[in-house]
């Protein structure tokens, strides 16, 4: 099975998603990411978060998903922008689901503060992709994927809001 993590940039989020579900899955699965109107780069912190973490950033590159070498059989988008965006049609198919998590590079404040945002973002993916792990992904039909995906993110973002907290 072939998952595409996209976001508009492909320079923190996706990249983020697909080094860790490459890293926490040990089977025929493989995660891939692009962008849209990709960034033309890695943001440099995001492969030092990778690295801190003791995940190689070996293979990981910025990239279109025009230039994508396999057809996926899911997408999950990770940024609001790439949620809204029109596929292009050779995704017609796949699974399709949205995890909207903040975007660290846009992060603003002390060093502490920005590191703290990447910390954060990677914490939110993790654990979604974490449970999506834990999921039968070879026995669920179509639907039954796409509806346990976004009750993956449903169930986590609620987790992630602090009460009192309405944004």
């Amino acid at each position: 099975m072939n998952v595409l993590f996209l976001c508009t940039g492909n320079s923190c989020r996706s990249i983020y998603a697909q080094a860790l579900f490459n890293h926490l899955i040990e089977t025929r699965h493989h995660a891939w990411s692009a962008g849209s109107h990709p960034a033309g780069e890695i943001n440099p912190l995001t492969l030092i978060w990778l690295e801190k973490e003791g995940i190689s950033p070996r293979g990981l590159a910025n990239k279109s998903w025009d230039d994508l070498e396999v057809t996926p059989n899911i997408v999950i988008t990770v940024c609001d922008d790439a949620a809204g965006e029109a596929c292009p049609l050779f995704l017609g198919k796949a699974v399709k689901a949205h995890w909207g998590v903040p975007a660290p590079s846009r992060a603003e404040g002390s060093e502490a503060e920005i590191e703290a945002a990447f910390a954060s973002t990677f914490g939110a993916l993790r654990r979604r992709i974490e449970a999506m792990l834990a999921l039968p992904l070879d026995q669920l039909s179509s639907e039954a994927l796409r509806q346990a995906l976004e009750k993956i993110h449903q169930g986590a973002s609620r987790e992630e809001t602090p009460q009192g907290d309405t944004t």
